[in-house]
């Protein structure tokens, strides 16, 4: 009789369990980028959710529970956004599943989590994300299975098997400066998809996206800033290759729509 598989045995806890990496298509530096530890986990889909630890310096992870009052402070993240047919059929997915943050974020590769800065530090703080996107050239995410970090957290997402090394390197890029601050985790990019649902919605999302696949080029990333909604919305898009531009209002850039991604 044939044993069931779990999926705690399809690969190691808290890291994505499926699927192996093409052969046709490899991302070699995924592995070995610095960025990425030997175990990398990343409990929390860090950018708009998630439960960062405290940290110091001039910008801080974001606290849920400061007071919603604080008038001269912003909280801020950094991400990919997913462009279109990609970024609807995942949102559609989410909401599905019921995750209760479907409507509050498009579809994402994190950057920067949650971070908490004044207002007054946002002109240095887009004129170092206007340095860090433009000496990039555009690279190509490709999609593709499923993956979750659970038992360290009750998360699923979409897996990237290709463009995670450049993700990486952007990500690091963004993290310094005024955005200087450590991880608590190895950074995994990826694309969740269930988060803080129950158990079986969990194993539901795992299956159903074990197939999911998906590529497309990246061109820039955004800045995004959580409303007093809760909703997260892209203050501005930063294009690569424009290292010699001179900034459009505070920080360079220009300003998009929700989930931009011109």
């Amino acid at each position: 009789m044939a044993r069931r598989r779990s999926r705690m045995a399809e690969g190691v806890p808290g890291r994505a369990a499926r699927p192996a990496r093409p052969a046709d298509d490899p991302d070699p530096m995924f592995d070995a980028h610095p960025t990425f530890a030997a175990d990398p986990s990343y409990p929390a889909d860090a950018t708009f959710a998630g439960h960062p630890a405290p940290v110091t310096g001039p910008a801080r992870v974001t606290d849920p529970d400061r007071p919603e009052d604080v008038a001269d402070l912003a909280d801020i993240g950094v991400a990919i956004g997913i462009p279109e047919p990609y970024r609807t059929q995942l949102q559609d997915w989410r909401e599905r599943l019921g995750d209760p943050n479907a409507s509050l974020i498009v579809p994402h590769v994190t950057l920067l989590g949650p971070t908490t800065v004044r207002l007054t530090d946002l002109p240095a703080i887009e004129a170092h994300l206007s340095r860090a996107a433009g000496p990039n050239d555009p690279f190509t995410i490709r999609l593709a299975g499923s993956g979750t970090f659970r038992p360290l957290s009750p998360v699923v997402f979409v897996a990237l098997v290709a463009g995670a090394a450049r993700c990486a390197e952007l990500a690091a890029a963004v993290r310094s400066g005024p955005l200087d601050r450590p991880l608590t985790f190895a950074y995994h990019p990826h694309v969740t998809v269930a988060h803080d649902i129950p158990e079986d919605g969990l194993d539901n999302a795992y299956e159903a996206l074990a197939d999911y696949s998906a590529q497309f080029d990246v061109r820039g990333f955004g800045l995004y800033e959580r409303g007093a909604d809760l909703r997260w919305r892209q203050l501005r898009f930063f294009p690569f290759g424009r290292p010699g531009d001179a900034p459009r209002s505070a920080g360079g850039g220009h300003r998009a729509g929700v989930g931009s991604q011109e």
